[in-house]
């Protein structure tokens, strides 16, 4: 359990958005999100800028991936009262070019601020190791 209530409001936010993915719900996973989020991804584009946008690469998402495998391996969360980022470690489950899935193991990295009780995610990175 974290050890304060911005970590801990922080850790349901990202679970909740996990879930969402898993679940292919763009509303709930676009709930918690700014309006002007800047998103890096591994697939194009490489940077989204705008909820539309950022909405656009979770139907392009699922279109390569196994539906509900979207899990978080390990999450680390550091938070003060204002702002906060996370870092976690990441798997889910792509087509490969026989169509078939293959595990993809990759990289998170969220920013948030909070304004009044509500933290708010800015900006997302996702990444892959280089081959």
């Amino acid at each position: 359990m974290k050890d304060n209530a911005n970590e801990l409001q922080i850790e349901t936010l990202v679970h909740s958005w996990a879930s969402a993915v898993r679940k292919r719900d763009i509303e709930k996973i676009i709930a918690n999100h700014s309006g002007d989020i800047i998103m890096f991804d591994v697939p194009e584009p490489f940077q989204s800028i705008g909820i539309e946008a950022y909405k656009d690469t979770w139907r392009a998402f699922f279109e390569f991936t196994e539906p509900g495998v979207f899990d978080i391996q390990d999450l680390k969360i550091f938070a003060d009262d204002k702002i906060a980022f996370c870092i976690a470690t990441m798997k889910c489950s792509e087509k490969n070019n026989s169509g078939n899935f293959k595990s993809l193991k990759f990289r998170l990295t969220i920013g948030l601020i909070k304004t009044g009780n509500h933290w708010t995610i800015v900006h997302e990175h996702h990444s892959v190791p280089a081959t």
